[in-house]
C-alpha cells in the first residue's frame, strides 16, 4: 500500500471515534429532538424527520465539536488561551465553551459575518472572549487567525479539519441512528449541508459504519461548492469566487482531513441555488414555524431536486442551525422572488413625455402585475430616458408576454437578470 493511503487510511474516523465523542458531549450538549414532519413528508411523498440542531444553546450543531476539540486539548495549553477562526456558528460554540470553561477566547470572523451572530458570540462568551474582524471571507478570516496562534502560541480550534471536531459533529449521527432504533426504524437518506466538511464527514463516518446502506448526501450551495469540485478534482482545491450569502457554508476551501472522510463515507454531492434556499427558508418559516439559516435550510431545499429518488423512503435532513439575521428577511424574500420567476427587474428607454407611464401600465404589463420599483430622471432637451422599473407578476407564466410587449415598446431593454453586475448596482 502507497504511503499517500496509508495517511488516507489513518485520517479516517470511525464508530469509535464518535462513540468516544458522545461519551463526553452528552452530559453537556443538548440531544436534540428527531421531528416527523408532516408537511414535508406529504409534500415529497416519503417519510421526512428533521434532526433539530437549530434548537441547540447557541442555535446550531457546531457546539459540539467545538467543545469536544477544546476538552481534548491538554488544561495547560487551554489556559493559556483558545483561537478560533468562523463564520459565525463555530465561534458561538467556541465562545460557550470558553465562558463555561473559564478559559479566553480570541475569535476571528469575517467583516461580513451578519450582525446578528457577532452579538450572539459576544454573548455567549461574556468576558473570556475577544472577537477580531478580520478580512471579506472565512479564509482570509482564517488565515489571520493562524499567523495570530503562530505569533503568540495560542492553540487553534479549527471548524472543520481536525479529527476531534468532527467526531464531535458526528455524535448528532449516534442520536439520530439511536433514536432510529428505539423506532424500529431504518433511515434510507442523510441530508446535511456542506460547507468546509465537519459535519458530513462525522455524520457519514459514524453512518456508514452502523447502518451501510443509508445513503449519505452532502448539500453545498451553488455558489460555493468546494466539495463537490474536490470530488470532480480528487483532491481540495480553491475556488476562484464564492457566493457569501449562504455564510455558514461559504467556504472557498475544503479541509484535506474533510475531504478523505467525505469522499470514503459520502455517497453523493449535491448544489441547490441561493434562490432556492431563500424560497426554503421562508417555507420553513410559515408552515413550520421553523426559523432557519441559509446553511441550516440547505438539507431540506436538496429534497426538491432529488423528489423522485426519495419516493417512499425515510429521510433524515438536518437542521444545521437557525442564527437567522432578521435584517436579511427582506433579503431573503426579494431573492426568493427572482428565483421562482415573480420578481423581474428592467431597464427601458421611456418617452419623455406625458403619458408614457400610463402607456406601460395599460398596454405592457399584465392584468395582475404589480410595478414595485420605478426609478427615472427626466433628461433636459432628449426625447427618451432610461428608467429602472420592477415588476411582480400576477402569475410567472405570464414572462414571455410581458417580454414580447416590453420589446415593443423598447426594442433595446435590458433585461436584469441577464446582467448580473448591473441587477447588484441598481437593485
Amino acid at each position: 500500500m502507497a504511503l499517500m493511503d496509508v495517511m488516507t487510511k489513518r485520517e479516517l474516523l470511525g464508530k469509535e471515534d464518535i462513540d468516544e465523542a458522545y461519551e463526553v458531549l452528552h452530559p453537556i450538549i443538548k440531544r436534540t429532538p428527531l421531528q416527523y414532519d408532516t408537511y414535508l413528508s406529504q409534500k415529497y411523498k416519503c417519510h421526512v424527520y428533521l434532526k433539530r440542531e437549530d434548537l441547540q444553546v447557541v442555535r446550531s450543531f457546531k457546539i459540539r465539536g467545538a467543545y469536544y476539540a477544546i476538552s481534548q486539548t491538554p488544561q495547560a495549553d487551554r489556559q493559556k488561551g483558545i483561537v478560533c477562526a468562523s463564520a459565525g456558528n463555530h465561534a458561538q460554540g467556541v465562545a460557550w465553551t470558553c465562558h463555561k470553561m473559564k478559559i479566553p477566547a480570541v475569535i476571528f470572523m469575517p467583516t461580513t459575518t451578519p450582525r446578528q451572530k457577532v452579538e450572539q458570540v459576544r454573548f455567549f462568551g461574556g468576558d473570556e472572549t475577544t472577537i477580531k474582524l478580520i478580512g471579506d471571507t472565512f479564509d482570509a478570516s482564517a488565515q489571520a487567525a493562524t499567523d495570530f496562534c503562530e505569533k503568540n502560541k495560542l492553540t487553534f480550534i479549527a471548524p472543520f479539519n481536525d479529527k476531534r471536531t468532527i467526531a464531535g459533529q458526528g455524535t448528532i449521527a449516534y442520536e439520530v441512528f439511536d433514536e432510529a432504533r428505539s423506532q424500529d426504524m431504518e433511515v434510507d437518506y442523510l441530508f446535511a449541508a456542506v460547507g468546509g466538511g465537519g459535519l458530513i464527514s462525522g455524520l457519514s463516518a459514524y453512518t456508514k459504519n452502523i447502518s451501510p446502506q443509508t445513503k449519505v448526501v452532502g448539500v453545498e450551495p451553488t455558489g460555493a461548492a468546494s466539495m463537490a469540485e474536490a470530488f470532480k478534482r480528487g483532491h481540495p482545491v480553491t475556488l476562484a469566487k464564492v457566493d457569501k450569502f449562504v455564510d455558514g457554508a461559504a467556504v472557498k476551501t475544503v479541509g484535506t482531513l474533510t475531504y478523505n472522510n467525505a469522499k470514503e463515507y459520502v455517497d453523493k454531492m449535491v448544489n441547490v441555488a441561493e434562490g432556492h434556499v431563500c424560497t426554503t427558508i421562508l417555507e420553513l418559516y410559515s408552515k413550520e414555524a421553523i426559523v432557519a439559516e441559509p446553511a441550516g435550510a440547505l438539507s431540506v431545499a436538496a429534497l426538491e431536486d432529488q423528489r423522485e429518488e426519495i419516493v417512499g423512503k425515510t429521510v433524515v435532513c438536518v437542521i444545521s442551525g437557525g442564527n437567522n439575521d432578521i435584517d436579511r428577511m427582506q433579503e431573503i424574500k426579494e431573492r426568493s422572488l427572482v428565483y421562482e420567476g415573480y420578481q423581474h427587474y428592467f431597464i427601458v428607454n421611456f418617452p419623455q413625455r406625458p403619458g408614457a407611464l400610463r402607456e406601460v401600465v395599460n398596454y405592457v404589463l399584465n392584468k395582475d402585475d404589480d410595478i414595485t420599483k420605478f426609478e427615472y430622471t427626466k433628461k433636459v432637451n432628449r426625447g427618451k430616458g432610461p428608467v429602472l422599473i420592477g415588476i411582480r407578476l400576477g402569475d410567472k407564466n405570464n414572462i414571455k408576454q410581458l417580454r414580447l410587449r416590453l420589446g415593443q415598446f423598447d426594442p433595446y431593454y435590458i433585461d436584469l437578470k441577464e446582467n448580473q453586475m448591473l441587477y447588484e448596482m441598481m437593485v
